[in-house]
């Protein structure tokens, strides 16, 4: 039986592994379908203590991995299909085999809301980002015109953010009004680079001809007209899907799906933690995310002295 098992190699993972591998408490860490976490998709770091050059995100993960292994932790790719916390052990079913244990930290992230076209997923890494703050510095968006998708507070702070390094922001949205908080609304529309493009939907980001976005093609959703327009980027921010579908009707979780930790990083179950994106829809950062995988393997630790003392 496992003593703990970790689900998620983001950065709340990686770091609960490492602080629960020096607590001598050899965690399964568990990849799930993306090893790293969001961070993998993001081409450089610069805003990650440490590092003052910056990192690579792919590069940030690994030598996390690397650190919590160097202490015991045991990464595992596998996915969990299937948990049952109803009593003690827990059981996992992790691509078909069941695992027992005493305690579980849920790590398992949030994943960026995507628009759904083929374009958008080709251009990836190459002009199409779901982060301003990870990615908006880099040189290949600073003094250029720069796309942001969508409406709400994310959409808003993406575009007044990018602000710093566009010649222009182009605000693209679906509907005549932002529904962004009265405050966050005033200061977007009131930044003379941010241009609105309301009642619109990007229909294709081009050019994966060119291995690069060049601009998106657009559709009114009125008037049915539609457009291109150039850019060197496009930002989508029409939210975020936390990955927490496992947990549905066993752990409490928010309208959104975000779990609710009731004390430090407990859930309602105890002998279950909870940390990084999977319950944090207000930061969102590296930072805070390894921040809380820290608090979450105190925690654990805390518990499983007590318990078996």
């Amino acid at each position: 039986m496992e003593k703990v098992v970790i689900i998620g190699t983001g950065c709340a993972g990686l770091t609960a592994a490492l602080y629960t591998a020096r607590a001598n408490l050899q965690p399964l860490v568990l990849t799930g379908l993306q090893p790293g976490g969001l961070l993998t998709t993001t081409s450089i770091v610069e805003n990650y203590p440490g590092f003052p050059e910056g990192i690579d995100g792919y590069e940030l993960m690994v030598r996390m991995q690397k650190q919590a292994e160097r202490f015991g932790a045991r990464v595992q790719f596998g996915t969990v299909e299937a948990v049952d916390v109803s009593k003690q052990p827990f059981v996992l079913t992790i691509d078909g085999e069941r695992v027992e244990a005493e305690t579980i930290i849920i790590a398992s992230g949030a994943g960026h809301r995507h628009i759904g076209l083929a374009s958008e997923a080709e251009l990836e890494k190459k002009g199409v980002t779901y982060c301003a703050t990870c990615d908006g510095a880099l040189p290949m968006f600073r003094h250029k015109p720069l796309v942001v998708v969508g409406g709400g507070d994310s959409a808003c702070e993406e575009a007044t953010y990018l602000t710093r390094f566009a010649s222009e922001v182009y605000l693209v949205h679906r509907r005549d009004t932002l529904r962004a908080s009265k405050i966050m609304v005033e200061r977007t529309l009131a930044n003379p680079k941010i241009k609105p493009v309301w009642n619109t939907v990007v229909t294709e980001v081009l050019d994966p001809k060119h291995d690069k976005v060049t601009g998106v093609r657009l559709k009114n959703v009125q008037t049915n007209e539609e457009s291109t327009l150039d850019c060197a980027g496009v930002f989508v921010a029409i939210g975020h899907v936390p990955n927490t579908q496992l947990f549905k009707g066993i752990i409490d979780m928010d309208e959104n799906g975000y779990i609710i930790p009731k004390r430090g990083t407990e859930t309602n179950v105890p002998g279950v933690f909870v940390a990084g994106d999977c319950s944090d829809h207000v930061y969102r950062q590296a930072i805070t995310a390894a921040g809380l995988g820290c608090a979450a393997a105190i925690d654990t630790e805390r518990y499983l002295a007590a318990k078996n003392q």
